[in-house]
């Protein structure tokens, strides 16, 4: 482990930790092998090691929530502290994006594989239809959410889609969709509003879902399932790219883009800051 989260956040190796979500809603987690990047909760999990905590979430009573972790989500916990706490608190954590990668590497705590929210959302789709566990799409664009359902049933034929829904995450719909997903019996829940609107979404609502064991945010991924938006070459995504490939696609995403370079200076920063701290601490020769 290196740095710690947060006073109350994380505890003992081997507790079990109660971390509120909300006034009327604690969540139980495990302490995993994780590490700490600018402040954010980052567990150091491969794609098996993810599929195994899922498969595990749908055994265990409650509300699991899963984040896919990129360079934007610790850029936006920086100033929004609800978010980070949001974040810190859930399930688990994976490392979507190889600028995480470059930063755990840089902060002398390296993590073992990105686990890409794209793929994460395949996987897991998979074991439900192994499993039997119902999936709600909640999110996108009006009709989206149908389109990729549709391809996810292709592709895994005995998959079961509770429902697929577009809704919003404001506040006044909030008892519409929770409704919603309680009557379609969903095991699984994908949320595509973008971060930070799906985390902080699920947390609120996580105490009204009887039935969800788990919930993810998954940002754009129904627009590429439905083929709105194409994924990168495998090349690309291998090589750590994709994000290329989406700003040549889709230039108006620049300003999100921009948060990479300032998510790298942040981290060279912070290494400086612990460096000096290091060289301060050590005695002086005479």
């Amino acid at each position: 482990m290196t740095e710690s989260v947060g006073e109350g956040e994380r505890g003992r190796q081997g507790e079990c930790l109660c971390v509120t979500l909300s006034p009327c809603h604690l969540v139980a987690f495990e302490k995993m092998n994780s590490i700490n990047i600018l402040g954010v909760r980052i567990d150091n999990v491969t794609y098996d090691d993810a599929l195994a905590r899922v498969e595990g979430f749908l055994r265990e009573p409650g509300l699991h929530q899963i984040a896919t972790v990129n360079p934007e989500f610790v850029v936006l916990a920086q100033t929004n502290a609800e978010f980070r706490r949001v974040l810190n608190a859930g399930a688990l954590n994976v490392p979507d994006g190889v600028g995480l990668l470059w930063a755990a590497r840089r902060l002398k705590t390296p993590l073992r594989e990105r686990v890409a929210g794209q793929e994460l959302v395949d996987r897991i789709s998979a074991l439900a239809a192994e499993r039997g566990a119902r999936v709600f799409l909640l999110g996108a664009r009006e009709g989206i959410a149908e389109r990729a359902a549709e391809e996810l049933k292709k592709k895994y034929l005995r998959l079961e889609i509770g429902d697929c829904y577009a809704g919003s995450p404001a506040r006044e719909e909030e008892e519409e969709i929770v409704a919603r997903i309680n009557a379609s019996r969903a095991r699984i829940l994908f949320v595509a509003y973008g971060p930070p609107k799906q985390e902080m979404w699920i947390a609120r609502v996580a105490a009204r879902l009887k039935e969800v064991a788990v919930a993810l945010g998954v940002g754009g991924t129904f627009d590429t399932l439905a083929g709105i938006v194409p994924r990168a070459p495998q090349w690309m995504r291998d090589a750590g790219f994709e994000w290329t490939y989406r700003l040549l696609r889709e230039p108006r995403r620049i300003k999100r883009q921009m948060t990479i370079p300032y998510f790298m200076w942040l981290v060279v920063a912070k290494t400086l800051e612990r460096e000096n701290r290091e060289c301060a601490r050590k005695p002086r020769k005479e």
